[in-house]
C-alpha cells in the first residue's frame, strides 16, 4: 500500500542511496541489498513514510538507476527520485534542491539503516522545530576505546565518557544545511559536520539501537532476525 505523506507535514527527509553510480542488480549498491526479501532502501522509506511529520522524501538514485529505483519504491510512498551524484554530499545536494518550497526542516538518512524506528525521525524533528539549527542522534559508545599506531601499538586510552556513535537521521533548519552544502569543498560522509564547518552548534537527541548501519554481512543476519521485531512506528 502506498503511503500517504502529510501534506501540512513541515519536514522533507533526503535518502542518499546512490551507491557511487553501481547500477541495479546482482551485487549492486548497499541500499538495494536484502532483507525479508526486500530491498533496505525500501524498508527505510516505509518507516520514514509512516512518521506523521512527513511532508516529502527525496531519494538520490544510481545516476540512470532513476526509472528503476522509482518503480521499487513506487508502491511504498508518494516520493521523489533525483539522480544522485559522485559523492554521498553531491547526491545530497541534488535531493535538497528537489525539495519544494514549504518544508523548512530537512532530515538526512542513511538508507542501510533502514530498521530506525519512526519514533527516532519524530524526535529529531522535533527538536528542529524547537529550536535547533542542527541535531544528530547518538549513543553512548559502550566499548573501550583506544588509540592505536599505525604498527599496531596502544599509544592510550580514550575517555569514552565524552564520545558518542552517531546515526541518521541527522536534522537541520533548511536553510542551515542549504549554506553548509553550499560551501561544502570537501566529500565529507557526515551532513553534521558540513554543518560544523560553517560554526553552527549541533546538538543530540537519544539514538536507538535499532538504527544500525546495515553494511556487512553480520549487520544483514542481525537485522533480518530483528525485522519482525521492529514495529514500524518502534520505540527508541
Amino acid at each position: 500500500m502506498t503511503a500517504q505523506l502529510n501534506p501540512r507535514g513541515d519536514v522533507a527527509v533526503l535518502v542518499p542511496a546512490a551507491g557511487a553510480g553501481v547500477r541495479l542488480g546482482p551485487g549492486g549498491p548497499k541500499a538495494l541489498r536484502r532483507i525479508g526479501g526486500e530491498p533496505l532502501l525500501v524498508h527505510a522509506v516505509r518507516r520514514i513514510a509512516t512518521a506523521p511529520s512527513v511532508h516529502t522524501i527525496v531519494v538520490a538514485a544510481p545516476p540512470g538507476d532513476e526509472d528503476a529505483v522509482r518503480a521499487l519504491l513506487k508502491p511504498v510512498a508518494e516520493l521523489t527520485v533525483v539522480a544522485g551524484g559522485a559523492t554521498r554530499q553531491e547526491s545530497v545536494a541534488a535531493a535538497l534542491a528537489a525539495v519544494p518550497t514549504g518544508p523548512e526542516i530537512v532530515l538526512v538518512h542513511d538508507a542501510a539503516r533502514a530498521l530506525t524506528p519512526t519514533a527516532l525521525v519524530e524526535s529529531v524533528a522535533e527538536a528542529v522545530r524547537g529550536g535547533e539549527d542542527a541535531v544528530i542522534p547518538v549513543l553512548p559508545v559502550v566499548d573501550t576505546v583506544k588509540e592505536v599506531s599505525a604498527a599496531g601499538v596502544v599509544l592510550g586510552t580514550v575517555d569514552r565518557s565524552a564520545l558518542r556513535a552517531v546515526q541518521t537521521p541527522q536534522g537541520f533548519r533548511r536553510a542551515v544545511l542549504a549554506a553548509a552544502h553550499a560551501a561544502a569543498v570537501d566529500p565529507l560522509t557526515d551532513d553534521a559536520g558540513l554543518v560544523e564547518k560553517q560554526g553552527v552548534r549541533v546538538a543530540c537527541v537519544p539514538g536507538s539501537e535499532y538504527a544500525l548501519k546495515i553494511t556487512r554481512p553480520f549487520d544483514l543476519a542481525l537485522a533480518e532476525h530483528l525485522l519482525g521485531a521492529v514495529p514500524l512506528a518502534g520505540h527508541h
